[in-house]
């Protein structure tokens, strides 16, 4: 096993918690020995990743603004990452748009489907609704409210706060070179060493990555509703996969034009992070992976994956805005809705906007979905539609979300001549 290269173990235990899964359930005894015995250990492998995200945005990230030495490269640099992450979210939606129009998977929805559906996962829906609510509530500039931490101890204290603390990793980052720099150089050797010791924990937790898959992917095997529920969806599933596989091509464009790299080589070094990102369906619990594979296989400088990353894990959603944008066609096309072009124009800025704001941790887009069908007058319980095959996409997208960072740092560096 140890000889195998990290990607192939991965897949190895996510093949292995499958098929594990699929012979337990065939006895009544089974689902219930996987669900207390097999999924704790899953929910601790996703906790290890998530206990170290925080401490390394905020290494990672002063030590990589601090390195950088003069404000006018940050601004440069900062420019580029986030118009190269805004421009490929609104590419995803509007690759979404066009894929949901041509398949119209909502047509496939018959009326009894629709009504098992929206009777099963009622009590869902509306959770996500009433909080998406409370959020909609807000005024038009609480997110640039939000982003400012009033207390950074709390803000450290949760990672769907992760805005926060990337807002005082660069402040904190920035006043660290405008102060001399003799006095600057004992803090910065101390976060350069705490950055050491959180990559050296990212080593330890990832000789557990093969045991953790395997637990999370036989949990959700056993966990997974009705395969009568699946088919129903399955024109959907489709379609939102179909949008993925295009945002991958467009990935592997941007790296070969404008990073000037093979996607083969693009794909080798990122393929760990990637089968992470599936198992785990966060991108803030595979950051840390993410960043080691992108400095260390993908020729990129440590001070701009530092930069570039810990940002695109918080902002960059394309997987996610690409789904939010077909769901909500999707529910429309159920209902027997036509949304106009003014209306789905209006979901490309809505989803684009939602992204950014949507928290790097599972399920979250379900919340920011429920604004994007508030926007365009579709009707919110129709998210109970698509409850039963979320968990399966939410994978898939979180994959996308992932491979689209590092295709980022690739092409930033390359702009900055900070590509090996």
């Amino acid at each position: 096993m140890r000889k195998l290269a990290l990607h192939w173990q991965i897949l190895l235990g996510m093949f292995l918690g499958v098929l594990f899964a699929v012979v337990l359930i065939q006895f009544s005894w089974g689902k219930e020995i996987i669900v207390d015995w097999i999924k704790p250990f899953g929910n601790i492998f996703i906790n290890l990743l998530k206990l170290i995200a925080v401490p390394l945005i905020l290494a990672s990230l002063i030590k990589g603004v601090s390195d950088l030495k003069d404000i006018s490269k940050l601004s440069r640099m900062g420019g580029r990452t986030i118009g190269m992450y805004v421009l490929t979210t609104v590419l995803a939606v509007s690759i979404g748009l066009v894929v949901v129009n041509i398949i119209k998977p909502g047509s496939y929805i018959s009326k009894e489907t629709r009504t098992e559906l929206v009777g099963n996962y009622a009590s869902d829906a509306n959770s996500k609704i009433m909080a998406a609510e409370e959020q909609s509530e807000t005024g038009p500039l609480q997110a640039l409210e939000d982003m400012v931490p009033s207390n950074i101890m709390k803000a450290a204290s949760d990672n769907g706060n992760m805005l926060q603390v990337i807002f005082f990793a660069v402040f904190f980052g920035i006043a660290l070179i405008l102060i001399p720099q003799d006095q600057a150089a004992p803090v910065k050797a101390f976060f350069d060493g705490f950055n050491e010791v959180i990559l050296k924990m990212i080593d330890i937790i990832m000789l557990a990555a093969p045991f953790g898959v395997f637990a999370l992917l036989a949990s959700l095997v056993a966990e997974s509703p009705s395969f009568d529920l699946f088919k129903a969806l399955g024109m959907y599933g489709i379609t939102v996969l179909i949008g993925l596989g295009i945002m991958i091509l467009v990935y592997m464009f941007l790296v070969k034009v404008l990073a000037r790299k093979s996607p083969k080589f693009f794909f080798n070094g990122i393929s760990p992070a990637q089968l992470l990102a599936f198992s785990t369906s966060s991108s803030a619990a595979t950051l840390p992976v993410t960043m080691e594979r992108v400095v260390d296989n993908l020729g990129v400088d440590d001070e701009v994956a530092s930069f570039v990353l810990p940002i695109g894990a918080t902002i960059n959603m394309d997987g996610t805005s690409l789904y939010q944008a077909v769901a909500a066609v999707f529910i429309a096309q159920a209902f027997g809705m036509d949304l106009s072009l003014g209306v789905q124009l209006g979901i490309i800025t809505t989803a684009t906007l939602a992204s950014i704001g949507s928290a790097a941790v599972p399920g979250a887009g379900m919340v920011m979905l429920v604004i994007v069908l508030a926007q365009a007058g579709i009707p919110e319980a129709g998210l109970a539609l698509i409850f039963a095959i979320d968990r399966p996409l939410d994978m898939c997208r979180t994959t996308v979300n992932v491979t689209g960072d590092a295709a980022v740092s690739m092409v930033v560096a390359k702009s900055v001549d900070k590509l090996a």
